[in-house]
C-alpha cells in the first residue's frame, strides 16, 4: 500500500523548528515556505489514538499506521506540488488514508507522480483556476442568499461546490452565474448545513473576556496565544480559567478572516500542549499542514475530543455577521463552547474552531481557521516541544479576503484623503466593501470620505459599524451620479465602506479620513 511505499522516505519538505533542550518547551516560526528537514512525528499521545479509534472505527495499530501515513503523504504533497508548478491540481487521500491522488493538468506529469507513489488524475482545471473561480465568489459575496450557507474548492472532483439549503439551488446557479463563474467549474450542492460561529462559552482552555464572554485558547505563542477572532476586539482584556487578569487582545480579524491574538501577562507561561479534558495533555511539536482526507482531532470543554477527517481547505463560510473565507472544512462535530479550540493531526498543530452545524449527538460539519495564516500575519512563533532551527519568517503582504486592489489614480479627486482605495463594480446591483474586503477601526470623532466613479453611472456609498452580532449602516450618500461625499461623527469602534451599483458599473476611487 501507499503508506508502505512513503514510510522510510527522506527528502522532505516540512516546517522548520527550534531545538531546545530536553524538557523545555521549544519554538516555531512559520515561514511562508517551509524549506527545512523535519524529525520524524513524535509517538501519538494516547488520548488521541483512543478518540480516533471511537470516531473513525480503528484499532490502535491501524490508528498509529494512519498518522505515519498522513504524515508522509504531506511531505509527498509538498515536493510533488513544487514540482509540477502551474500543472498542480491538488491532492487528497481516500477514506482510509492509504492511497494518495494527486491532480495535475499535464499528463506528462504521471509518471513522475506515480514514481512518488501515489495515483494520479488528470484534470481540466489547474488549482490555481479553481481558487480563481473561488475567488470570483468571494469577491461577490455580498449577493449570496441566507440560504447559501457557503462554498469551497473540491480537488477531487476539480470543481468549485456552492452549498445550498433546499430549495435554493437556483439561487446558488445565480449567485455562481452572477459573479462570472463558468457553470462547468461549479456544482451545487444541497445541504441542511446553516453554519454558525460557537461563541460565548468555554472550548479548550476556557478564557473570559471583559469579564463577561468565554472562548477557548487555540495554541501557545511566544507572548500568548490565538485563538478564534469572534471572539474579541482589539483592547478587549482576558481573565484565565481561575479568574485572574491574564491579557489583552492585541490583533482581531472577524468576519473576513476568524482569528484572534491574546498578549498575556508575566503571570502565565505558554506551553506546548492542548488539554484533552480526559485528565492528559498533548504535545505541540511542530504545524505541518494535513491534507485533505487526513484525520484530525478538535478539543473542547464542552464535548472532549473528537475526530474525523478533512474535507476542503480554503472554504467560504456565509456566516449571518458576515463572510469568512480560507476556512478548513471538517466533518468533526462541536457544539456552542468549543470555540476558539486546538484543532491537531497528530502532533502537529492545524487551526482554532471558527464554527459549525450540527452538534456531537447527530454529527455535524465544523471550520477551523488555519494556524499557518495566523502566524504569517502577524508574524507569530508556536510555542512546541523541540525541533530544529527555521528560516526567517515571511515578509510578505498577508493575504486579505478580496486580492488587493489596485493603486487609485493620482487623478481621482479622491486621492488626497488620509486613505484611497480602487475598486471596480461589475455590473448593476453589485456591491463591494472597503477597504478591500475587510474593515478598520477607529476612535470616537469625525470620519469623512470621498466617492469617485465613472460618469453615466449611479454608485451609491454607505458607512457601517459592527455592533457585535452584525453591521448596521450608520450614514449614507445616494446622490443622483457616481461620485459621493460623505461625513459622520461618531463613537470609536469597527467599520467598514460599502459601494453599491444602483446602475451601471466600471472602476471607481474610494477616499476616506479618520479623527
Amino acid at each position: 500500500m501507499w503508506e508502505v511505499l512513503r514510510m522510510d522516505r527522506r527528502r522532505a519538505l516540512t516546517i522548520g523548528l527550534v531545538v531546545a533542550t530536553a524538557g523545555a518547551a521549544a519554538a516555531v516560526t512559520i515561514p511562508a515556505v517551509a524549506t527545512t528537514r523535519g524529525a520524524a512525528p513524535g509517538a501519538p499521545e494516547p488520548e488521541m489514538l483512543s478518540a480516533l479509534q471511537r470516531d473513525l472505527g480503528l484499532t490502535q495499530t491501524q490508528a498509529r499506521t494512519r498518522l505515519t501515513s498522513e504524515r508522509a503523504a504531506g511531505r509527498t504533497i509538498a515536493e510533488l506540488k513544487a514540482a509540477a508548478a502551474d500543472a498542480w491540481g491538488g491532492a487528497w487521500l481516500n477514506k482510509d488514508a492509504t492511497t494518495l491522488t494527486v491532480a495535475v493538468t499535464d499528463p506528462a506529469l504521471a509518471s513522475k507522480v506515480r514514481a512518488a507513489g501515489a495515483e494520479v488524475k488528470v484534470v481540466s482545471r489547474s488549482a490555481a483556476d479553481l481558487d480563481t473561480v473561488k475567488r470570483a465568489l468571494d469577491q461577490s459575496s455580498e449577493a449570496a442568499t441566507p440560504n447559501l450557507p457557503g462554498w469551497y474548492v473540491d480537488v477531487a472532483t476539480n470543481t468549485v461546490v456552492v452549498l445550498a439549503n433546499k430549495g435554493g439551488e437556483a439561487a446558488a446557479r445565480e449567485f455562481a452565474s452572477g459573479a462570472g463563474a463558468p457553470a462547468s467549474s461549479v456544482r451545487v450542492v444541497t445541504t441542511e448545513e446553516a453554519p454558525t460561529p460557537f461563541f460565548d462559552v468555554r472550548g479548550a482552555d476556557p478564557f473570559f473576556i471583559n469579564n463577561a464572554a468565554r472562548c477557548s485558547i487555540g495554541f501557545s505563542v511566544v507572548g500568548g496565544f490565538v485563538t478564534a477572532g469572534h471572539c474579541g476586539q482589539v483592547g478587549a482584556t482576558t481573565t484565565g480559567f481561575n479568574q485572574q487578569a491574564q491579557g489583552t487582545f492585541a490583533a482581531s480579524s472577524f468576519p473576513g478572516d476568524d482569528w484572534g491574538v491574546v498578549e498575556v501577562n508575566g503571570d502565565w507561561t505558554p506551553r506546548p500542549v492542548v488539554n484533552d479534558f480526559n485528565g492528559g495533555e498533548i504535545t505541540v511539536a511542530g504545524a505541518e499542514e494535513a491534507p485533505v482526507g487526513a484525520s484530525i482531532c478538535r478539543s473542547g470543554s464542552t464535548t472532549g475530543t473528537f475526530c474525523g477527517v478533512v474535507q476542503a481547505k480554503n472554504a467560504t463560510v456565509n456566516y449571518p455577521e458576515g463572510t469568512v473565507t480560507g476556512l478548513t472544512r471538517t466533518d468533526v462535530c462541536a457544539e456552542p463552547g468549543d470555540s476558539g479550540g486546538s484543532w491537531m493531526s497528530g502532533d502537529q498543530a492545524q487551526g482554532v474552531t471558527s464554527g459549525g452545524s450540527g452538534n456531537c449527538t447527530v454529527g455535524g460539519t465544523t471550520f477551523f481557521q488555519p494556524l499557518a495564516e495566523i502566524l504569517q500575519i502577524n508574524q507569530l512563533t508556536l510555542v512546541t516541544s523541540t525541533g530544529e532551527v527555521a528560516p526567517p519568517p515571511a515578509t510578505g503582504t498577508p493575504p486579505a479576503s478580496e486580492p488587493p486592489a489596485p493603486e487609485p489614480p493620482a487623478t481621482s479627486a479622491c486621492a488626497d484623503e488620509e486613505v484611497a482605495v480602487a475598486g471596480a463594480l461589475s455590473r448593476t446591483g453589485a456591491r463591494q466593501s472597503q477597504p478591500n474586503g475587510r474593515f478598520f477601526r477607529t476612535g470616537a470623532g469625525r470620519q469623512t470620505a470621498c466617492l469617485d466613479g465613472p460618469d453615466g453611472a449611479d454608485f451609491d456609498l454607505s458607512l457601517q459599524r459592527w455592533n457585535g452580532r452584525a453591521w448596521q449602516t450608520v450614514a449614507r450618500a445616494t446622490g443622483p451620479d457616481a461620485d459621493e461625499t460623505l461625513t459622520f461623527n461618531g463613537d470609536a469602534g469597527t467599520y467598514r465602506y460599502r459601494v453599491q451599483s444602483k446602475t451601471g458599473s466600471g472602476d471607481y476611487t474610494l477616499g476616506f479620513s479618520t479623527p
